[in-house]
């Protein structure tokens, strides 16, 4: 398993006191997206550390959520929602970029080739769904591009921390699944359809729909043992890196899951039968015809990297 070497700088980590890392001016903030009047609103994730993984005695608990591990993390933004198919059809249309080039900086994806968001909702504040990790990537590197900010994929360990924000139970609110129509889109009352982000409540620190709706991408490739490879790492956990396309680490859980799959720490990884029914030859690396409950929602590190690095992770992340 090969671990992304730009570690210190990509995940936060800086020679920043703890007191500088926590001045005011880290706020929340609104990122403009260039070409259109859209915003992407983002909230401060504070440096700190917590338990990632479930304890043995949380109801569905899986083996791979263990054993626990008590993780420090670097100051981060993530945004407030998942991304909107609005802000995402900019970097879909934009005109000014190439399509499906394995080169270009700034490429958007092919054409869908039908509806994948199979008439549940587009314009209006709706998840982008039915989206590769490749995808995903891509919009983050046309976003730096655009903004000369730096944005990505939540590593593993900053989704969990960002979701649990703060807390130690099964869901960010507790452990009473009874509850959870409260805080999220899910199998039991989602009526087999992803929402507008936003209706339901959000966790501490301001997110929203982080448990049900879409799915969220992470950056790292699905290790079953991956907690345990963990011991010794305390800060900032090195992304698990594979070349392979699958499976990679999604979490939170989406409108067609149970209760079980939406707990913090509740781990799902990709499968190539997501893109089964894919009519193309070879099969799309930007959509997925079968997981249609597939989303994402980005993160911009607090400590910005510098171009040079910034390029050379997006060439090691995406392969080109």
């Amino acid at each position: 398993m090969k671990l992304f070497q730009l570690t210190i700088l990509l995940l936060g980590t800086s020679t920043l006191s703890l007191a500088q890392e926590t001045k005011s001016d880290f706020s929340a903030y609104k990122q403009s997206i260039p070409g259109s009047p859209l915003e992407l609103a983002m909230v401060p994730i504070p440096a700190g550390s917590f338990t990632m993984g479930s304890p043995e005695a949380e109801k569905n608990r899986k083996p791979d959520e263990g054993p626990q591990q008590k993780v420090q993390l670097s100051a981060f933004w993530m945004s407030s929602f998942e991304l909107s198919r609005d802000i995402f059809d900019v970097y879909f249309k934009d005109a000014n970029t190439t399509q499906n080039s394995k080169v270009d900086a700034v490429t958007r994806p092919s054409a869908q080739y039908i509806d994948l968001t199979w008439g549940m909702g587009k314009e209006g504040g709706f998840p982008v769904n039915s989206m590769s990790q490749h995808t995903a990537l891509m919009f983050c590197r046309w976003l730096y591009d655009k903004t000369g900010v730096f944005y990505r994929l939540p590593t593993e360990a900053e989704w969990e921390y960002a979701c649990k924000a703060g807390s130690t139970t099964a869901y960010y609110y507790g452990d009473d699944p009874k509850q959870l129509g409260d805080y999220a889109w899910y199998k039991a009352n989602s009526k087999n359809k992803f929402q507008k982000s936003g209706q339901k409540k959000p966790n501490a620190w301001g997110l929203y729909d982080m448990l049900g709706n879409v799915s969220e991408w992470t950056l790292d490739h699905y290790q079953e043992n991956r907690l345990a490879e963990l011991t010794g790492e305390p800060k900032d956990p090195r992304v698990a890196v594979n070349p392979v396309k699958y499976p990679k680490v999604l979490k939170g859980g989406g409108y067609i899951d149970e209760e079980a799959t939406l707990r913090c720490s509740n781990r799902q990884k990709s499968d190539p039968s997501w893109n089964k029914r894919d009519p193309q030859i070879p099969k799309s690396k930007w959509w997925l015809t079968d997981a249609a409950s597939v989303g994402i929602r980005v993160v911009r590190p607090r400590h910005q990297p510098s171009k040079e690095e910034a390029d050379a992770f997006f060439k090691e992340i995406l392969g080109n």
